[in-house]
């Protein structure tokens, strides 16, 4: 299969309904060889202001946030279909660009799509109460959107993301700005060829590469910005809630997560491990929600250490678009930062698997597993982003979530067990956003989804999702 990607177009910034090309670039570079793929048009504080003042003017003037909202639901469809149509070139794009494997890709430009579908679905249905008063009097409340949205995406899920919070902004008669990862910026400029195709408005959806010490604080912090949406890191988002704060908008925030998954000896053991590999090894644990933590039952836990290992050693690595299960880091910093996290590991628990990077071109980490993790320790507290697991023992069911809770994230837990008693009363008890039971990741597009505790607050996806991005009118009117 051929290992380059074809760019017959330079990137550019998408600001106002047009292409926008600056003199200076980001390199964009290829997680699986290391190598730069191509650049784009680096946005900084000039082209902010284009973007910010263009979103303000499309809210101000425009029919996007007056016609009717099942018209502006069909547009945000119609992104979704034009997405689906293009579905192998924007995977491959996605593939090269993230390094996630294809199959992987494919999943996410789906994924995308989907939440394109179910906010423009849903454009209509955002419906107010009457309240009642008394005879003399009609009470009502209306949802309007905020105005200019504000949207920094992180690099994990560039596509998926940008659309999650996008689309429902979008269907609520808001404007749009996303900031794009600097790391793979190139597969949410399909939103902007979606949008040009079912005729958007200029200056309705626009799209900027730049840093973020840079393009996104200042987006974040412009007096123009009426609300804003992050996903990423707790202190990135911790300068964007103090610029939030300094202007008193209002902010969605989904910070990172060191989910733990508690299990009982009762659990099916091949289809645990099945789960646990998706859970940490899937984009090599970089994901938010990953099952960093494995909580297992003592008298179950060498079984499911050595099963899991063994699942782990037959992982092959290779370029992403091979579909190689193990893939690259994005970056060699983070490539770094995973292997000191491993370092540190060997001092902390047994290292049953892995530990290294891997020697090869690229930002490879092996898969790595490390057991009887004692907890409080950095391995076991900390957020790595990386394929590292860390298995920690218990012997009674409040132990097993005292130790699932005492960590400063609540993004998401689970259990496995066939005793519905245990599963209801831990899913009772653990402190996260989402509890899975008896398999890590149910849900769907449909189920809200965000964080306790420094894991954030706001919730995106399902119609929680949208509420984000609108704000209650009350009208009292008294009949003479």
């Amino acid at each position: 299969m051929e290992h380059t990607l074809n760019v017959d177009h330079l990137w550019q910034n998408y600001i106002d309904g047009r292409w926008v090309d600056n003199d200076e670039k980001i390199p964009v570079y290829d997680p699986a060889t290391g190598k730069v793929m191509v650049e784009v048009a680096k946005a900084g504080v000039e082209e902010v202001e284009m973007a910010v003042q263009a979103a303000r003017r499309c809210f101000e003037e425009s029919e996007w946030r007056k016609v009717r909202p099942i018209e502006r639901g069909r547009k945000v469809m119609g992104m979704a279909q034009y997405l689906l149509d293009n579905l192998d070139e924007i995977a491959r794009v996605l593939c090269f660009d993230s390094g996630k494997p294809l199959d992987q890709a494919i999943v996410e430009v789906k994924s995308a799509a989907r939440f394109l579908e179910y906010y423009g679905s849903h454009a209509d249905k955002l419906e107010g109460r009457s309240i009642p008063l008394g005879e003399t009097y009609f009470d009502f409340t209306v949802y309007e959107p905020f105005g200019v949205t504000a949207h920094v995406i992180p690099w994990n899920y560039p596509l998926e993301i940008a659309a999650r919070s996008g689309a429902a902004a979008l269907a609520t008669g808001n404007t749009v700005i996303l900031k794009s990862p600097e790391n793979d910026p190139l597969s949410i400029y399909y939103l902007a060829d979606a949008a040009e195709h079912v005729g958007l408005p200029a200056g309705c959806l626009n799209i900027l590469t730049g840093y973020g010490y840079e393009a996104g604080a200042a987006l974040c912090a412009h007096p123009d910005v009426d609300q804003v949406c992050f996903t990423g890191s707790v202190g990135t988002g911790q300068k964007i809630l103090h610029s939030a704060a300094d202007k008193v908008i209002p902010a969605v925030m989904e910070l990172g997560g060191k989910s733990a998954g508690i299990v009982f000896p009762d659990a099916n053991l091949d289809y645990l491990v099945e789960q646990a590999k998706w859970g940490i090894f899937m984009y090599s644990g970089q994901v938010c929600s990953a099952m960093s933590r494995l909580v297992v039952h003592r008298s179950f836990m060498n079984e499911v250490t050595e099963t899991l290992a063994d699942v782990a050693s037959k992982l092959t690595m290779g370029h992403s678009i091979e579909n190689h299960f193990v893939n690259p880091l994005i970056s060699q910093v983070q490539l770094d930062r995973v292997a000191e996290y491993a370092a540190v590991g060997k001092s902390e628990g047994e290292l049953v698997i892995g530990g290294n990077a891997a020697e090869r071109d690229g930002y490879f980490m092996e898969p790595t597993i490390f057991m009887n993790v004692q907890p409080g320790s950095r391995i076991e507290q900390e957020e790595i982003f990386g394929p590292i697991l860390s298995i920690i023992p218990f012997d009674e069911p409040e132990e097993a979530v005292a130790i699932a809770n005492k960590s400063d994230y609540g993004l998401c837990a689970g259990v496995f067990t066939n005793d519905l008693n245990k599963a209801m009363r831990c899913a009772r008890d653990l402190r996260a956003g989402q509890i899975y039971v008896n398999e890590w990741w149910a849900g769907g597009h449909e189920t809200p989804f965000g964080g306790f505790k420094k894991s954030g607050f706001g919730r995106e996806k399902g119609i929680e999702g949208m509420l984000n991005y609108v704000q209650t009118k009350n009208v009292g009117i008294r009949i003479q």
